[in-house]
């Protein structure tokens, strides 16, 4: 598990944009037990979730639709809680960072770390804007 220290401040930024922290199994089941859309990343220490995921999943929020939940956890820290966000993704494998896209509890949109490595925020933007488009 990573020190408190070193994940805290990569957990604020997306905290401090509005999103909502899972902690343990029973708050991601009662999350995506509700009605509506939830997008949940899976927060991660990795350079890509550094340069890429982060500030694209918070250019993503300027957008006409918007997932009604804005949900996260932290890969290797939230151990509980990102093991069952992994359980209501399969069967995509474990991944992370990833952002998931639920529509009534069910997964309709996954983005895996190979679809983040390698491209720019704007691009992770604009592809998850359209899935919110499509499904929000």
């Amino acid at each position: 598990m990573y020190p408190a220290e070193i994940v805290n401040p990569m957990k604020a930024e997306l905290v401090d944009a509005g999103f909502t922290e899972l902690l343990d199994s029973a708050a991601v089941d009662a999350a995506l037990a509700e009605e509506g859309t939830s997008v949940v990343v899976l927060n991660s220490v990795c350079g890509c979730a550094a340069g890429s995921m982060r500030p694209g999943v918070k250019a993503s929020l300027e957008n006409a639709k918007l997932p009604s939940k804005l949900l996260t956890a932290f890969a290797g820290f939230d151990v509980e809680a990102v093991e069952r966000v992994r359980k209501h993704t399969l069967p995509y494998p474990p991944s992370s960072p990833a952002v998931a896209l639920f529509k009534d509890g069910k997964l309709v949109h996954m983005v895996e770390r190979h679809h983040i490595e390698g491209r720019t925020a704007d691009m992770l933007a604009e592809h998850l804007k359209a899935a919110y488009d499509e499904f929000c």
